[in-house]
Order: C-alpha cells, then sequence, then structure tokens
C-alpha cells in the first residue's frame, strides 16, 4: 500500500502531471523548475565513493573548493550539507525571538521551516529579529544589496540562484557575526540529485550547523562531484555565457506571444499572462510542464529548454 506525503508547492511533479495529461514520463519536457537543463559532466567516480564511509580528505577537498569558488572570506566557515533544503529546515535553530521576515512572494520553505518551529512570519522588518532573503529572488529575481542587510537581525541569504550572476553575491558578509548565506549546488550544476548545498557564516554559527549535522552527512559520490565542479571554473564561465542567451531567447519568444516580463534570473523566467493556469493547462496538453504559483493568476515561470528539440516543442506549442 503506497502512502502520499502532502507537500507544499513546488516546481517538478512530472509524475502528477503525466497522471492527469498522460503520456511517458520521458516525453515530457520539464520547464517548471530552475535547474541548469545542461548538467556538469559527471565522469567516473572512484569505486569507494560508493562503498566507504566520506572520508575526511575528500571533506577538506570539497570545502576548499567551495571556498575558492565562492570567495568565502578568513572569518566565515563553510559547512556541506545533504541540500539547501536540509540547511534550511536547521535555519530556525540557529536564530532566538518570536518573529521573522520573510519579504514575500518568495521560496516557501523558508516560511515553512519557521512556521514548524511556532514562529510568527511577519510583513514588517523593524518587527523582526530574524530577516530571511532569497537572493536572487525566485519567482520574481528581485536582488538585494549590502544596504539591506541590517546589523540588528540575524539575517539568512539564500543564493540558491546566484551562481549564475556570482558579481551580485553577498557571501562578503559572512565575515560579519549574524549572517548566513546558502548555496545549492544542483541549480547551476544542473544536478539536484546530488542532494548538496552549504551554509557559510562565522564558526559560532557554522560549527552549530555541523555539529546538528553530524559525521558523514555527505555522501561519497556527492563529495567528489561536487569538488570536481567547483574546480572546473571554465565550465562555470562558459556556463553562464549560454544560460544568459538562452534567457534571453525565451524573453524574445515569450514577448513575442504578448508576455509581460516579471523578471527572473538567468536559469527561469517568469512572466505575466492573461490566465496562467490555462497557458499552463495548454502547454501541458503538449507535455511540456510549467510552474504557476497560487498567490497568482496571472504569473507563470519558465525554465530554459536543453535541447534544439525541446525549443521547437515549446516555439510550437506556444504558436
Amino acid at each position: 500500500m503506497s502512502q502520499a506525503l502532502s507537500t507544499r508547492d513546488h516546481g517538478g511533479g512530472i509524475d502528477a502531471a503525466r497522471s492527469h495529461y498522460g503520456g511517458a514520463r520521458g516525453d515530457w519536457v520539464d520547464l517548471s523548475t530552475g535547474i541548469n537543463p545542461i548538467a556538469y559532466p559527471v565522469g567516473q567516480l572512484a569505486a569507494d565513493a560508493w562503498t566507504a564511509l566520506p572520508d575526511s580528505l575528500a571533506m577538506e577537498r570539497l570545502l576548499r573548493a567551495a571556498r575558492q569558488f565562492w570567495n568565502v572570506p578568513d572569518e566565515a566557515m563553510v559547512v556541506a550539507a545533504p541540500g539547501a533544503s536540509a540547511l534550511i529546515a536547521m535555519m530556525p535553530f540557529l536564530t532566538r525571538g518570536p518573529s521573522v521576515y520573510i519579504p514575500q512572494p518568495t521560496y516557501n520553505e523558508h516560511e515553512a521551516a519557521f512556521r514548524a518551529q511556532g514562529r510568527l512570519c511577519v510583513d514588517a522588518a523593524r518587527d523582526a529579529g530574524v530577516h530571511v532573503h532569497v537572493h536572487p529572488n525566485n519567482p520574481d529575481g528581485r536582488k538585494i544589496t549590502r544596504d539591506d542587510v541590517t546589523k540588528d537581525a540575524f539575517t539568512i541569504i539564500d543564493e540558491s540562484f546566484c551562481d549564475s550572476c556570482p558579481d551580485d553575491s553577498l557571501v562578503a558578509l559572512t565575515a560579519r557575526t549574524g549572517v548566513v548565506v546558502l548555496k545549492s549546488f544542483g541549480k547551476f550544476w544542473g544536478l539536484a540529485g546530488t542532494r548538496l548545498g552549504f551554509a557559510i557564516a562565522r564558526p559560532d554559527t557554522a560549527g552549530r550547523l555541523a555539529d546538528m549535522l553530524g559525521p558523514w552527512a555527505v555522501s561519497g559520490p556527492a563529495m567528489q562531484i561536487g569538488a570536481r565542479a567547483l574546480e572546473d571554473r571554465e565550465w562555470a564561465s562558459d556556463t553562464r555565457l549560454r544560460l544568459e542567451r538562452d534567457a534571453q531567447r525565451m524573453d524574445l519568444l515569450m514577448g513575442g506571444q504578448g508576455a509581460g516580463f516579471v523578471g527572473g534570473t538567468s536559469l527561469f523566467r517568469t512572466y505575466e499572462v492573461k490566465d496562467a493556469a490555462a497557458l499552463q493547462d495548454r502547454l501541458a496538453k503538449a507535455h511540456i510542464w510549467t510552474r504557476i504559483f497560487p498567490y497568482s493568476t496571472t504569473w507563470i515561470r519558465f525554465g530554459l529548454p536543453a535541447t534544439d528539440q525541446d525549443w521547437a516543442r515549446l516555439e510550437g506549442a506556444l504558436s
């Protein structure tokens, strides 16, 4: 007997789309996430990555690669975890105070994590001792600056989508006490199934996170893949250029359909249309899955197609 767990609104969910619209999984083009559709080439892994407990040298290599890739300040420490989602769920345990400021609309797991611990999420920054910013924001791409990060509050900055625009990163602020920056490996490198994420903060905060995670929090394969990808600066540079070109191509395509640009990053684009649910339904009948939002009847979000064939299918379905 299968048991379905209730989940919050997210991208993905191809299996649920198939149950309604039909088709084999391979028939679908999934544009509902902000995951790079052309993933980092993993290559061969050492056999003991699968068979042995992850050793300290593998973790040291991963953390060194992360520190160098993100220019982590000397005052800060890097912690690796089994996905950014695992770190988001732990954030309430690092902070005090009854209220949390999370500018809306945004990625809903942050609010869910704090509400699960009985914390009040408020609309006004002045009323909260904890601030959470998704930077760039999902789904509208808005960004914050250093001036938006007050020293009067414990601040969590989720930079899951910032690796496509590294000049906007606020990792330098982790030299301060009370600032945590979260990084997702799955988005930019296109390897969401690896389940790898990072937190960057001063040692007093990062050390508590490491203690909560315990030993062997990250799998051996994830360590090898993560270190290899973070060390490959040429791939990252080439990928940013490709993503930017494809994002512009998507804007031209949707603009030609009369859609208004809301915002986004080079990993996803959000548009305003007359009826988002109707457009999602129309595309789903062509086995193309997109993302709509429970708080808007007009916003629809597109990830990027992976191949020329996928682009042609999208263009045909829109026509």
